[in-house]
Formats: C-alpha cells, structure tokens, sequence
C-alpha cells in the first residue's frame, strides 16, 4: 500500500466513524470553496455542507465500507477517493448500497480537506 493509499484509507476510516457517531464534527473537514452534491442536490462552503448533513432524517447510521480507490489528483498535491459500501440508518434490516467520491486538497497545515465531495445511493 502506498502513502496516498494509507492517506486514504484514514481519512475514509475517520470520515465515516465521525459521519456515524457525530455528525456535526464533519464541519471541519470542508472549507468555504468545497462543494457536495447529495444525490443530485448541490452545496457550497462548510456550514451549508453542514447543515445537509446534520439534516439529514434519521438518526442512527452505520457504514460499512466495500471498497476504497484512490488517484493523486493535479500538480497540487490533491487526491480523489472513491468509496463503495453499504449503509444501514435507524437500524433498518436491508443495507442500502452507496457509492462517494470526495476530492481532497492538502492544506498549509499538512492535512487534507475536502474540495469535491459526491454521494450517491445506489438502487439495484
């Protein structure tokens, strides 16, 4: 595994666990330029990508990641990252598939944020 695997990997493992356990710690890891479409819903800077996410109606869930694949990105130093899974909300008995696509940006600080993010549900 590389290291733009292994980055992608813990920020995938963070991103979900902080998604499932709360919701509203996602706020830092987007900036005002970053952009999420949420089946097809467009959303621009930090505390509108916030609020969708904190709004979102149900209260419990848990992802269960299939798949991770990761590209570096442009002469920037970013990374695309595209993830597959299942999700379960409210305790819900059938899984529900869903695949992500989050574009990450370094930052002055040495971490990453996410510029683009895309999240679809994937009905069969």
């Amino acid at each position: 595994m590389d290291q733009a695997d292994q980055v992608a990997k813990a920020f995938v493992d963070h991103y979900y666990s902080t998604f499932d356990t709360n919701r509203s710690g996602l706020g830092n890891l987007y900036q005002d330029q970053s952009m999420l479409t949420f089946e097809g819903e467009k959303f621009q800077g930090s505390s509108n990508i916030l609020a969708k996410l904190t709004g979102l109606p149900f209260q419990q869930c848990q992802h269960g990641i299939t798949t991770v694949d990761c590209q570096p990105s442009g002469p920037a130093g970013g990374m695309l990252v595209f993830v597959s899974g299942l999700l379960v909300v409210d305790g819900g008995e059938h899984p529900l598939k869903f695949s992500q696509m989050f574009h990450l940006m370094p930052t002055p600080q040495g971490s990453f944020y996410v510029l683009n993010d895309i999240f679809r549900l994937n009905y069969a």
